[in-house]
């Protein structure tokens, strides 16, 4: 076939017997619905023939805000199935966040939640949207209803490799977010290799316990199941002693680190509650030493960490098996993210653009078939963010050792520039957390009247513990220079995060910024 439809290629791997299994919807306080392959290709089939009756010019935006369910997977897949562009927005977003990308993308259809129709509706009215649909968790809403008119027979659209399929808008923690534009060409090549990287294989099944309005839970998830044609167990949220009753019943779960650490406190999280279980996967946000080495000590498995951007999907992952290209390694390592995956080229760079010698840090590059088109409607700023040689700037900051692990360090925008030393907040943090009573910390910079700017280190405790602040920089002083050593440190009961368990550095440094000042 000569069309590059992403959903053709994902349909061409359902199973020979399409009545079986492909989702089971679990937990919660319905009962357990059971979707067969069959259920997946008529009802993509049935909203693709929706839309396509809707005349939308090509191209068109399917602006997403709902919350997670199998009924969204399939909009999902029927938008690729139509030709269309999908645009998934995060649940959390409001009414001055919708309005903003709507207005930014101009969505030829908008599907919200039944209870935000009221407010979501006036804004895409008034944006020009001319159609919006409602979809809620428990199958109900106009859009359901529309397509039960409809055919369950749909050919999928003709799509070229670099016809767009997703835009996602990248977090915004610093300015206006921007929309990835990610091809079917991207998305597909991505799936492929991550299918042969990590071991995919007849009899895998996976739980899926993610948001699916991000790359790792609508990507990274869902298509390595559906491209080895592999069922999910399905949780519309997640709950750590579901996923753990689950787990004999499983061979691979995707998770962030917030995830982990929620499993970690179930007592039924045993050796042999996960001996059936063939990979472990983290993402999204850093994760600790002292969760990876928890995790292996109770269950016998060893997380694989692995590294992506909405830009770019997955870009490099610890092995699974023996990596021939780095001597046949096989090792994970807690705190790297492992090797750039194959046909992804990744160089650490100096200000100058040029290589860094083994080990140093330095700004990453990447470039492959999994990176992204660039900003909708932002040339000028995607022109500054690739170089000449057609590398992207990734804005995280780096380095590879002679093994050629990958450890990333933090983000540019998190370099705290100190009396003209470049000071990278993770290395401090890293030292931080393995001090007695601490359970996470997290270093920010700012304004300093004589140094310009200044770290200031944040600190968790953990249950029953009392870190003492004064301790914890009389340490710092013992391991880093000092130029290093954070000018402030405090105790505090949380971090604020976003829905992926990242921290969000930016409100910790608006909230601390006055600190210094006179």
């Amino acid at each position: 076939m000569s069309s590059h439809n992403l959903y053709s290629a994902l349909r061409a791997s359902f199973p020979a017997d399409v009545d079986t299994v492909a989702l089971e919807a679990v937990g919660g306080d319905g009962p357990t619905l059971r979707y067969t392959w069959r259920d997946l290709d008529e009802a993509t089939a049935m909203m693709a023939n929706l839309l396509a009756s809707l005349d939308l010019p090509p191209g068109s935006r399917i602006a997403v805000q709902v919350e997670k369910s199998v009924e969204a997977l399939m909009l999902y897949l029927a938008t690729l199935r139509a030709g269309f562009v999908f645009l998934p927005l995060n649940t959390a977003y409001r009414s001055a966040e919708i309005e903003y990308f709507i207005g930014n993308a101009e969505p030829a259809v908008v599907v919200c939640s039944p209870a935000n129709f009221g407010w979501v509706s006036k804004i895409a009215f008034n944006a020009g949207t001319r159609h919006v649909f409602t979809l809620d968790d428990t199958r109900q809403g106009s859009l359901l209803q529309r397509a039960a008119h409809h055919s369950r027979e749909h050919r999928p659209a003709e799509c070229g490799a670099d016809d767009l399929a997703v835009i996602i808008y990248t977090s915004g923690t610093t300015g206006r977010s921007k929309g990835a534009m990610l091809s079917h060409g991207n998305i597909l090549s991505n799936a492929q290799v991550l299918r042969d990287y990590w071991g995919w294989k007849q009899g895998d099944v996976l739980i899926h316990a993610l948001p699916i309005f991000h790359v790792h839970g609508l990507f990274v998830a869902i298509h390595g199941a559906l491209i080895n044609g592999s069922p999910m167990l399905w949780l519309n949220k997640f709950d750590p002693a579901a996923v753990v009753r689950l787990l004999p019943r499983a061979t691979v779960f995707m998770g962030v680190p917030t995830l982990y650490v929620r499993m970690l406190a179930e007592p039924g999280l045993t050796r042999e509650q996960a001996a059936h279980m063939r990979l472990f996967i983290s993402g999204s946000a850093p994760l600790l030493i002292e969760t990876f080495n928890a995790w292996q000590e109770r269950t016998g498995h060893t997380i694989l960490e692995r590294y992506g951007m909405s830009e770019t999907v997955m870009l490099t992952s610890n092995p699974y098996a023996a990596d021939a290209r780095h001597g046949g390694q096989s090792e994970r390592r807690g705190g790297t993210v492992g090797f750039p995956l194959p046909g992804v080229s990744l160089k650490v760079v100096d200000d100058q653009g040029q290589p860094v010698p083994t080990g140093d840090i330095g700004s990453i590059l990447v470039k492959g078939p999994n990176v992204f088109k660039g900003y909708w409607r932002m040339p000028e700023k995607t022109a500054e963010e690739f170089t000449a040689d057609g590398y992207f700037r990734t804005g995280d900051v780096g380095r590879v050792d002679a093994r050629g692990y990958v450890t990333i360090v933090g983000r540019s925008k998190d370099l705290i520039i100190s009396g003209g030393y470049n000071v990278y907040p993770a290395e401090i943090e890293g030292v931080i957390n393995e001090m007695a009573g601490v359970a996470e910390s997290a270093v920010v910079g700012i304004p300093h009247p004589d140094f310009g700017e200044v770290g200031v280190a944040l600190v968790i405790a953990k249950p029953g513990a009392a870190p003492d602040p004064a301790a914890i920089l009389t340490t710092l002083k013992t391991k880093l220079a000092n130029f290093k050593i954070p000018k402030h440190c405090a105790v505090v009961p949380e971090l604020p995060r976003n829905t992926m368990g990242k921290v969000q550095k930016n409100l910790l440094r608006d909230a601390w910024s006055h600190l210094f000042k006179a």
